[in-house]
């Protein structure tokens, strides 16, 4: 009864210490947290809509809005929109054995053990020490127990631990922006090498009809040869132009298998894994709408992820400023202690103690005001590289959006150009073989038909990078959404969806 009664002392004394601390818990110094500011243009000026149009008019009237998560947002998968089954099969193995990837999750795996960590500072330790201690002095033997515990806690009178656990989750929140960022950019570069495969492919197939064409025309000079009506140096020619033709023909194979090893690479598989039939490439690539400015700074993970480091670094200021502020540390100790023969549960063996103490700190050289310094030069240097990301995003969007549209005007333009090359090729052959018509303007024609053919295929192929770029520079299928919550990352462990397939952090 008496060890109840003195352990209910120490346990009020302890527990009125620890209201008071409740009580000043709720100070937390330093700035809080606001997104910085960002010129969002209302259009984009690829779009066509201009400052003068009744659209743009109207959005003025209603002035800036501030960027939110967006709940129209299309989300999925995005290389969908090309419906090929082949690219749909390849970029859904970099989900599965991507080292880059792994490698992301891997660090936002780190970055939620650093809030927990964080987190753990706010609660006391405790410790426990029992012991028991046999003795011998002028003949007598002993024996003393020890079962004692032991509690300290410092207090976050001023925010400090509070502020740093912001920091880390919105460091952590960053982490899981570079797993959507890696994601996107591995995907767009399997797209890209893909449609390069389909370029060889194609390039190939022209590189060999035209073999097939050169050596019909080499059989043509060798037979007006044969009867007197060309020259041998026209045989020549011909035979240079094949052996040329055919020598392009066999480079191409190289760049096919360098495609195809670049994006075994990206899906973790080795080259002898990895097969892509030939087939061509389709002619009309998806046009990309690309929405409105605005949207953009929600649905790309490199904002997101510029956007997190910024309030990480706010935060630190905080933490910096906390410093100048004593710290208080509540200790508490009790159990029992003494020797066994007096009874292990006696008053006599009963102890305990409660502690207050502060600590502030009267000279440094000025470290704390150097350290706010650095957390404030951290957090401009933060928002002037949000800033920046956001511009080369709006850069990156428009670029493509004109890529898109002037790139589909060459491509009509070159198509027209591959008509007239064939029918000159046509024409001239047909006077060559009537004898009206030198042969250098045969191998002219026939020079421009094939380098014509070979840059129409060029513009296909940059038409669907600049749309594999464009579906990159929008975010693909992601939105700000997609990222973590406060509540989350300081909860239990919850998985990430970072392909299709839910990994949780501590796999």
């Amino acid at each position: 009864m008496r060890m109840s009664v003195v352990l209910a002392g120490s346990l009020r004394a302890l527990s009125g210490a620890l209201l008071l601390a409740t009580a000043l818990a709720g100070c937390v110094v330093g700035p809080d947290y606001s997104r910085p500011s960002v010129e969002t243009p209302l259009a984009y000026k690829q779009s066509g809509v201009h400052e003068d149009s009744p659209g743009y008019v109207a959005a003025r009237r209603r002035g800036w809005r501030e960027a939110r998560p967006a709940d129209s947002v299309e989300r999925g998968d995005w290389w969908r929109v090309f419906h090929d089954a082949t690219l749909d099969r390849l970029i859904r193995l970099v989900d599965v054995d991507n080292q880059s990837l792994r490698q992301s999750v891997a660090n936002y795996r780190q970055a939620r053990a650093l809030v927990a960590s964080a987190q753990a500072a706010l609660y006391p330790t405790v410790i426990g020490a029992p012991s028991i201690t046999r003795s011998r002095t002028s003949g007598l033997e002993r024996t003393s127990v020890s079962l004692q515990g032991q509690a300290s806690w410092e207090l976050d009178l001023f925010g400090g631990t509070r502020r740093n656990i912001e920091s880390e989750t919105a460091l952590a929140q960053a982490d899981a922006a570079t797993i959507a960022l890696t994601r996107l950019s591995i995907q767009a570069e399997v797209a890209a090498d893909y449609f390069s495969v389909r370029y060889a492919d194609a390039l190939q197939k022209v590189l060999d009809e035209n073999i097939e064409n050169f050596r019909k025309t080499l059989k043509i000079t060798e037979n007006q040869y044969a009867a007197g009506v060309a020259a041998r140096s026209d045989v020549i020619t011909a035979q240079t132009q094949v052996q040329t033709i055919e020598a392009q023909s066999i480079a191409v194979r190289l760049t096919r298998v360098q495609f195809v090893n670049a994006i075994a690479t990206l899906i973790g598989r080795p080259p002898s894994e990895v097969a892509i039939a030939v087939a061509s490439l389709p002619r009309t690539p998806p046009e990309v709408p690309a929405g409105i400015p605005a949207d953009l700074l929600e649905r790309r993970p490199d904002v997101a992820q510029a956007e997190r480091l910024v309030q990480a670094q706010s935060e630190r200021i905080g933490v910096a400023v906390a410093a100048f502020f004593p710290t208080v540390t509540i200790s508490a100790s009790g159990g029992i202690s003494g020797l066994t023969s007096n009874g292990i549960l006696s008053p006599v063996n009963q102890v305990w103690a409660v502690t207050a103490a502060g600590s502030e700190v009267l000279f440094e050289g000025g470290a704390r005001i150097a350290a706010v310094r650095a957390a404030q030069a951290g957090y401009d240097a933060a928002v002037a590289n949000y800033r920046q990301v956001v511009l080369a995003a709006f850069a990156e969007v428009e670029t493509q959006m004109a890529a898109q549209r002037i790139l589909r005007q060459q491509q009509r333009a070159q198509d027209a150009a591959v008509d007239s090359s064939r029918k000159a090729v046509e024409i001239t052959l047909n006077e060559y073989r009537a004898g009206t018509q030198n042969f250098t303007t045969v191998v002219t024609a026939q020079g421009l038909l094939v380098n014509n053919e070979i840059t129409a295929l060029q513009v296909l192929l940059n038409r669907y990078t600049a749309a594999v770029t464009l579906i990159r520079g929008l975010g693909g299928g992601w939105d700000a959404r997609a990222l973590p919550s406060d509540s989350e990352l300081k909860g239990p462990s919850l998985p990430i969806d970072y392909g299709g397939q839910a990994v949780r952090p501590d796999e």
